[in-house]
């Protein structure tokens, strides 16, 4: 067998759709490899290297053998009773199943007998030529193109002129080397060769003929002025965007997802420094931000203070001695969208927010709810619900009856004024910024900052890791708002199914918890949700039951996604706490006391009790009658429980919840001693209701603040 070599297949292509390329690219190199892999072509172990660029999609496989080995092959015939005759003679069916796989009757006598079930059966040994490189490539390129995911196929015609094809974009070169020669593959009308195309205005050449499958990147970069590798074109745009910007003292913005973009974009990138006016630096530097990221694909620079300047960064595709034409050109591009921006900016600010709330009745939120004016009106509802309520717990940070007023008051102004930057002409155009540009509006028109902050917030968080709302106030509005969203669609039977979730309620659920969490806020969740339906007057149906399962849910993703195991999740969940703040603290407890040496002889001895107590016939009560404590075993487990749990509920009610389980630590001798002494269902019924009562009484101090059960292995 001929040494494996290494292979490259290239497609050469009219511009790919740029936010798509990233993946078209790792489909395209990953099914083609695992095709190669599966026939036997290449190692398990190939390295396999994607390439991709606006006009490429190729990959590089390194062992890649010329034949695949053959390959033993056992093939069951039919059974021997069908096969044979009562002589030993090959039936009709069983030279025509032989004719069918290629043989003839010189192989009967050595086809095998196996049992196959009850019976015996006749197998074929044969062997398998493996498949030449042709074949195999062949069949894996169809697989790479079929698989990939095609944003939009179009249907363009071949060179001639009648034969139609359908492919993301036309294709006009295939490259396939093993080695150094050519595999004559084909596909789209294309026969593969060595010769492929550079850059469309600065390679040195205008077409590249590769000398062997190793040599591609290198030819491709010194020859045809491409970046073939999608990942080394990245970081070259990373390297020159530092570069560019450290000359001015300036940040280039952060955004993985415009890197990519801009990365499919180009193929010979080079970054340049552009500026505009510096008086529309009045605008809000979230609407520049956002027209120079979403309209030009531009990377605006910021001051160490994270304050936008007025100068940007480019990444174009040609590397001309005198740059000044690109980056006059791109001045002159950027102008306009600036200065659209600027006249949003100055056209809203002639109307007040408040004059904007009659308008939300006119905007349909959702065909059974309602208006954007009525849930505006649910959520001011809500807002007070949820002060009233943070006031009946008496919260830490909010505690006078004045401050409650005032708190209640804010949020009830930010939640009127909240939906109305959807009616400007900013957030028309750019919808991103609802929101952020409320609070704007509300800073221009003086409104006080905690109201123009809550405004701004509202939306918090919007997405996994996003800042949660920095006032109370915001958070008021921002859990209200959740709240409207999540009860009201719930409410309507808008649940989510599989992966659709088209209103975000896993999202709005999350923020939920996280605002409930990481504020710490003392309310109680069925509580919240309970006290919501009402507010919608009648259009829902109470959705309670099915929230309070999908919040817990979502709550078990987060604190595994943080890093909680299962069994500590289960532990603290079982118990289905209703304030979210204290999961934090109880998740905490757990871990400490799984890592005392009671822990594992605690958790054992629970989960026992709780079966015992889930057979046992009728209610068990938590009560012991001392008289008719007869064991000694039993008695020190009941002198151990009078001892140890009045202390741990001290520390469980001092939120000491880690104390609190600590505590538990001492019950482990009595009810080792108990289970080891004591026979529970005793015969006499006293005497089994009186210990069945003694467990639940220990059931009862051991899982206040989780199922500790959950932690048996």
């Amino acid at each position: 067998m001929s040494t494996p070599k290494n292979l490259l297949v290239e497609l050469f292509v009219e511009e790919l759709p740029p936010k798509a390329l990233k993946k078209l690219g790792e489909s395209f190199a990953s099914t083609l490899a695992a095709s190669l892999k599966a026939s036997g072509l290449a190692a398990a172990d190939a390295a396999v290297t994607p390439f991709a660029s606006p006009r490429r999609l190729a990959v590089h496989v390194t062992g890649v053998a010329a034949r695949a080995a053959d390959k033993a092959v056992q093939q069951k015939l039919m059974p021997v009773a069908v096969a044979l005759t009562a002589d030993g003679q090959p039936t009709p069916a069983l030279l025509k199943k032989l004719a069918s796989v290629g043989a003839d009757a010189s192989v009967v006598p050595s086809l095998k007998r196996q049992p196959d079930g009850k019976a015996e059966a006749l197998f074929l040994d044969s062997v398998v030529a493996g498949a030449s490189l042709q074949e195999g490539l062949q069949k894996a390129l169809d697989e790479a193109l079929a698989r990939l995911p095609i944003p939009k196929v179009m249907s363009y015609q071949l060179a001639d002129g009648w034969t139609s094809v359908n492919f993301v974009r036309p294709a006009h070169g295939l490259v396939a080397l093993h080695g150094a020669d050519v595999v004559p593959v084909a596909t789209l009308g294309l026969v593969a060769g060595r010769t492929t195309t550079g850059h469309r205005f600065e390679a040195a050449n205008p077409t590249v003929t590769l000398r062997d499958a190793d040599s591609y990147a290198e030819q491709m970069a010194s020859e045809g002025a491409v970046i073939p590798g999608f990942d080394a074109r990245r970081a070259e745009i990373v390297r020159q965007l530092a570069a560019a910007a450290a000359r001015q003292g300036l940040k280039p913005i952060d955004d993985e997802a415009l890197l990519d973009e801009v990365c499919a974009l180009v193929e010979r990138p080079n970054v340049l420094t552009c500026q505009f006016e510096p008086e529309f630096l009045e605008v809000p530097q979230e609407c520049l931000i956002l027209t120079m990221k979403a309209n030009q694909k531009y990377f605006p620079l910021l001051d160490a203070q994270a304050k936008l300047t007025n100068k940007f960064l480019i990444v174009s595709n040609i590397r001309p001695e005198d740059p000044s034409a690109v980056i006059g050109g791109n001045e002159r591009v950027v102008r306009p969208r600036l200065a659209d921006a600027k006249f949003f900016f100055d056209q809203d600010r002639k109307k007040t927010l408040e004059s904007r709330v009659a308008g939300l009745a006119k905007v349909v939120y959702h065909g059974k709810l309602g208006t954007q004016g009525e849930r505006t009106e649910r959520v001011r509802a809500l807002t007070h619900l949820i002060v009233r309520q943070l006031g009946e717990h008496q919260p830490a940070s909010v505690q006078s009856h004045d401050e409650l007023q005032m708190l209640a008051h804010k949020a009830d102004q930010a939640a009127l004024l909240a939906k109305t930057d959807l009616l400007t002409d900013m957030v028309g155009e750019f919808p991103e910024l609802q929101g952020i540009m409320g609070g704007y509006y509300a800073r221009f028109e003086g409104l006080r900052d905690g109201v123009a902050i809550a405004i701004e917030d509202h939306y918090k968080p919007r997405f996994a890791g996003d800042a949660l709302p920095r006032n109370h106030t915001g958070t008021v509005v921002a859990l209200a708002d959740k709240l409207e969203t999540l009860v009201g669609l719930f409410g309507i039977g808008q649940l989510p199914t599989g992966d659709k979730d088209p209103f975000a309620l896993r999202r709005h659920a999350l923020g939920v918890i996280r605002i409930l969490v990481e504020k710490n806020l003392p309310l109680d969740l069925p509580e919240l949700l309970r006290s919501a339906a009402p507010v919608f007057g009648g259009l829902i149906e109470d959705p309670t039951p099915k929230l309070l399962p999908f919040f817990a849910d979502r709550l078990a993703v987060s604190l595994r996604e943080q890093g909680y195991s299962a069994q500590e999740v289960d532990a603290v969940l079982a118990l289905a706490p209703t304030r979210l703040g204290e999961v934090p603290r109880r998740l905490a407890a757990v871990r400490a006391f799984a890592g005392l040496p009671e822990a594992a002889s605690l958790a054992a001895a629970n989960k026992r009790i709780g079966n015992i107590l889930k057979k046992a016939e009728g209610e068990v009560e938590a009560k012991v009658d001392t008289a008719l404590l007869q064991e000694a075993a039993e008695q020190a487990l009941f002198e151990a429980l009078g001892t140890v749990q009045p202390e741990a509920d001290r520390l469980f009610e001092q939120g000491d919840h880690a104390g609190s389980l600590k505590a538990l630590a001492a019950l482990k001798a009595p009810v080792d001693a108990f289970f080891d002494d004591v026979m529970v269902n005793a015969e006499d019924a006293q005497l089994r209701a009186n210990r069945l009562g003694l467990l639940k009484t220990l059931h009862e101090a051991m899982n206040r603040v989780a199922d500790l059960s959950r932690l048996a292995a």
